[in-house]
């Protein structure tokens, strides 16, 4: 019986760490008796040397003809070109070769992958993701797509998107896992020496600058609550220190940070038990009370609501270790 052929597509300015992703996970596959289950192969446009985002170039030995015998067909991150960042169009050449892929293949992005499967209409009315860096510019150009920004992917079916980077590592194991089973996923993801799972969406790692124009009406109270997490912040409190009525501070503050103040706050709190579950050897319940949280039970709420994972999760996934572990 045949295998598998996975083709990865590198186009211009391919980011290296992304591209090897397929081949490194689907290369880890093996049935019982250890023979490898897919075979991965990589393409770019005319063959050749292919510019990466690094100050190497590879050398692609197959052209887009090699798309035509695929059965999945992954899109490796590239740094998107102004025409496709910017109007989300794609190069002819880049439609041509996506014109070449079986209407019964499988179709997976990695990161800004997802722009090239939008902008080919591969994506128009299915769920998508892509890093969330780019999720703001990929819902404004593609709004016929339901984006999901907080997610490490999305299963749609035949056409599947992971998030940054190394998210496509989760997205090749869980295509995996649904191929052949939990033991080959598993398997696979011992050899590449990666968790067979992660817990939670790539919202654990979105950057929110804890405080953003104070020199805004509402600044100076944010900068003032967010010295006092620990402390009762009840709206009243917020509005009284702004000296507005709370009808007025509320309105300028959603104006101002497009949210509520009760949400502003428990998302600093939120960002506060990060760092210090990041950062010190407090226990749970501590963190809770220092953030103003008051209870851990409370704390595991919200941070499982807004980012997915338990402290504890979060604690063993970011806290550097002590020592490297050969």
């Amino acid at each position: 019986m045949a295998r598998h052929r996975v083709v990865v597509l590198a186009l211009d300015r391919v980011i290296p760490f992304d591209l090897g992703i397929p081949a490194r996970v689907f290369g880890a596959a093996r049935d019982a008796d250890g023979e490898r289950l897919y075979d991965v192969v990589t393409c770019a446009i005319g063959g050749g040397a292919v510019r990466t985002n690094a100050d190497f170039s590879i050398l692609v030995d197959l052209d887009e003809q090699a798309l035509a015998d695929a059965d999945t067909v992954v899109i490796a991150t590239q740094e998107p070109d102004g025409r496709l960042r910017d109007a989300g169009e794609l190069d002819p050449e880049v439609a041509s070769a996506l014109a070449l892929v079986r209407d019964d293949a499988r179709l997976m992005s990695i990161c800004t992958g997802s722009f090239v499967l939008a902008a080919a209409g591969r994506l128009d009315g299915l769920p998508a993701t892509t890093h969330w860096w780019h999720a703001a510019n990929f819902a404004r150009l593609f709004p016929q797509i339901e984006v999901r920004p907080d997610v490490l992917f999305v299963d749609a079916g035949r056409v599947l998107t992971a998030a940054g980077g190394a998210a496509g590592v989760d997205l090749c194991l869980h295509v995996v896992r649904s191929d052949h089973g939990a033991e080959v996923a598993n398997g696979a993801a011992r050899r590449c020496v990666v968790p067979p799972w992660r817990d939670g969406g790539q919202a654990q790692f979105i950057e929110q600058p804890l405080l953003a124009d104070l020199d805004t009406t509402t600044g100076p109270t944010r900068e003032w609550a967010a010295e006092r997490l620990d402390t009762r912040l009840g709206l009243e409190d917020l509005a009284e220190h702004a000296h507005m009525s709370v009808r007025t501070f509320t309105r300028r503050f959603r104006a101002e940070m497009g949210m509520s103040p009760t949400q502003w706050v428990v998302r600093q709190r939120v960002d506060r038990a990060r760092a210090l579950l990041e950062t010190t050897d407090l226990p749970v319940e501590r963190v809770a009370y220092e953030v103003g949280f008051g209870s851990a039970t409370l704390l595991r709420q919200h941070l499982r609501a807004t980012i997915g994972v338990s402290p504890q999760t979060y604690r063993r996934t970011f806290r550097a270790p002590d020592r490297a572990v050969a």
